[in-house]
């Protein structure tokens, strides 16, 4: 894997094997990011990588830079440990349950959102959208208060 170093070693650009498109890694606020720059071409990879890094550094040092656990990192943590916990107490079943509407509807709609930013409006949000996306599915019907 050949890796090129831009932005005086700050930033760094490489293939994977049997990969197409170039990769870049960067540390920013003491924390490791990756990205994709869907580019073959090495120069128009490298160009993308700048300006990826450039706005890391942008939205580092504004505080705008998202380091604050998600959703989808307390889902992870949670689906690790319910059958820990309940086991003996929930069938296997009920513990697949869980998981299934976590991955169906929960993280769709909240996966990427911070947790602090969820909140009784955003609940409230996700409510609608479900009722919603319900009635499209089966042809204006609303689902049970429950399910939603």
């Amino acid at each position: 894997m050949a890796t090129h170093k831009l932005m005086d070693g700050d930033l760094q650009l490489f293939k994977r094997a049997g990969r197409k498109a170039w990769q870049c890694a960067a540390s920013v606020g003491g924390r490791q990011y990756r990205f994709s720059t869907r580019q073959e071409q090495f120069n128009l990879a490298k160009e993308i990588a700048q300006d990826w890094y450039l706005e890391k550094m942008g939205k580092s040092r504004a505080g705008l830079l998202q380091t604050e656990k998600t959703v989808q990192d307390a889902a992870e943590k949670f689906t690790r440990e319910y059958e820990v916990i309940t086991e003996g107490e929930r069938s296997p079943k009920w513990v697949a349950g869980h998981q299934i509407r976590l991955r169906l509807h929960l993280l769709p709609f909240f996966g990427k959102m911070p947790l602090s930013e969820v909140t009784p409006g955003t609940v409230q949000d996700y409510r609608v959208h479900r009722i919603e996306t319900a009635m499209k599915a089966t042809g204006n019907r609303p689902c049970a208060r429950p399910t939603a």
